[in-house]
């Protein structure tokens, strides 16, 4: 017999039963969906933030900041970095710090790097350092992600727990496109007034515009405090979290924030300056993250160590790699896709500029947009037809346009006039940005199918966590070809994983007799 759940001091609920009919129909489903809908938003800042250098950098090269292409692409790749680094003790703070805790913290979060860019960015000598730092503390938002699945999933039963994650992460995940379209948009004007400081003149076909470029910074402030706020009046944390009261929840969330942005800072050192090939960097900073971890003492040690047992199961690096596949798609694309668009179609031949040449920010924000929003189908055909079915498909889809995209950017560069190309070259990136999105929906549904309850947070919280790694290698890796002339070769590069994710999600969960049918 189910009872109605009572608030503890800090908010916790003391009985939580969501797969008590009787418990979800008399209680439950308000307060999940209180907290998911409290959620998504928090979630959404988070990717914006995260995610705002994928546009700075381009109005950055358009104003004459002194970085090259490669430290461009450079900065969303720290960013990236940072975010999925990040990932990795956000996937265990939930049980540690309590969900509401954690949101409201997160987002609090935030405000270091958004203030900190509004001012870096009014002065066009600020560093290359500055700006990296600032992009490594962007980085917090795309730990967020992490948190934000592991609590949602506790919060609804397995019937609906595919929609449930589709639409935390599929609207979540339109903060990319939402900061593309806004951030353009208030570059353009003093929003806040003389507190918006000077504005930088861009000359671009004899004409001279005034841009607020800090505003990409500024613009997000008085959204944060809103949204931290209402996770910390408006959520509520499950039971089971083993901190003892708020100020010892938050200082262990602290703590562990701490041991990510180590570990991240630690790879950074190795990438800019030691030069060190990035895929020394990545396993190097993945285990320097676990590593500290499991120096921590007490009570956060036991709670880790149980958590730890997911890295015994084959499937938890299964589905990791499916989902590197998936969402590291689509985040990696995320970032890459504006300064993309302007380096492959923005020239001639001869190296001129094309004065034809499509605007970034006119057409950047479209593809995480259709990601995103097909998020949630994707978790809905897997409730249908089941996630690995999907999966496999989708991955089939994934691998075609992926090739299209790389043929159409070869014939843009061989052409005399590249924007020819533009209109197939971007439908079929599109294409490819609602493949990824179906898929992380499906992998996603896949994992409470393979895992028992306690396993399932930690195993969402880990593969959306290196599966953010897709963020810092999609733009490190466009950055290098780009830098030697092939773009198309990163392509041809995700390609052939894809083709091993397909082999592998055939063989363990789609093929008739797999393992684990899912």
């Amino acid at each position: 017999m189910s009872t109605l759940p009572d608030l503890k001091p800090g908010r916790v609920i003391s009985n939580w039963q969501p797969e008590d009919e009787t418990f979800w129909n008399q209680s439950g489903k308000t307060i999940a969906n209180r907290n998911l809908w409290i959620s998504i938003p928090n979630l959404l800042l988070a990717f914006s933030v995260w995610m705002m250098w994928s546009i700075i950098t381009v109005q950055m090269k358009n104003l004459g900041f002194p970085f090259d292409d490669q430290q461009l692409f450079g900065l969303a790749a720290i960013a990236g970095l940072s975010g999925a680094t990040l990932r990795i003790p956000n996937s265990f703070l939930i049980a540690i710090s309590g969900g509401r805790n954690v949101i409201a913290f997160s987002t609090a979060m935030l405000l270091i790097p958004a203030i900190g860019a509004g001012l870096a960015l009014q002065d066009k000598n600020t560093s290359y350092f500055t700006f990296a730092a600032l992009a490594f503390l962007s980085g917090i938002g795309g730990g967020n992600f992490a948190s934000s699945m592991s609590n949602i999933n506790r919060f609804f039963p397995k019937k609906v727990q595919g929609a449930a994650l589709g639409l935390n992460a599929g609207i979540g995940n339109l903060g990319v496109s939402v900061m593309q379209v806004l951030i353009p948009a208030v570059m353009t004007v003093a929003v806040f007034g003389p507190l918006s400081g000077d504005p930088a003149e861009l000359i671009k076909n004899e004409s001279v515009s005034q841009v607020w470029i800090q505003n990409a910074g500024f613009i997000w402030v008085p959204i944060l405090l809103i949204a931290a706020l209402a996770a910390w009046f408006g959520m509520v944390n499950l039971p089971g979290a083993s901190f003892t009261s708020t100020a010892d929840a938050l200082i262990k969330a602290t703590g562990l924030t701490l041991i990510g942005f180590a570990a991240a800072g630690i790879g950074a050192w190795l990438l800019i300056g030691l030069k060190l090939n990035m895929w020394i960097v990545l396993p190097v900073t993945i285990l320097a993250c676990l590593g500290l971890m499991k120096l921590v003492p007490g009570a956060i040690k036991t709670s880790l160590n149980a958590q730890f047992a997911i890295f015994s199961n084959k499937h938890n690096w299964i589905m990791t790699v499916l989902y590197i596949m998936t969402f590291g798609s689509f985040i990696g694309f995320s970032a890459a896709f504006p300064l993309l668009i302007k380096i492959v179609f923005g020239s001639l031949p001869d190296g001129s500029i094309n004065p034809a040449a499509p605007n970034p920010f006119t057409y950047a924000w479209l593809g995480p947009l259709v990601g995103s929003l097909i998020r949630p189908v994707g978790g809905w055909l897997s409730d249908k037809f089941g996630g690995a079915r999907v999966t496999h498909w989708d991955t089939i889809f994934m691998i075609a346009c992926a090739l299209g995209v790389a043929w159409f950017i070869v014939q843009a560069r061989e052409a005399s006039d590249p924007t020819q190309y533009f209109t197939p070259f971007l439908l079929c990136f599109l294409l490819l940005f609602i493949t990824t999105g179906i898929g992380n929906g499906s992998t996603f549904r896949m994992i409470p199918f393979i895992f028992n309850p306690q396993q399932a947070g930690p195993v969402l919280g880990w593969t959306s966590a290196i599966g953010a790694y897709g963020a810092f290698i999609i733009p490190k890796v466009f950055g290098e070809q780009v830098k030697a002339g092939t773009p198309e070769y990163a392509l041809f590069g995700f390609t052939a994983f894809y083709v091993i994710c397909l082999v592998l999600n055939w063989w363990y969960y789609a093929r008739k007799g797999a393992e684990v049918p899912c």
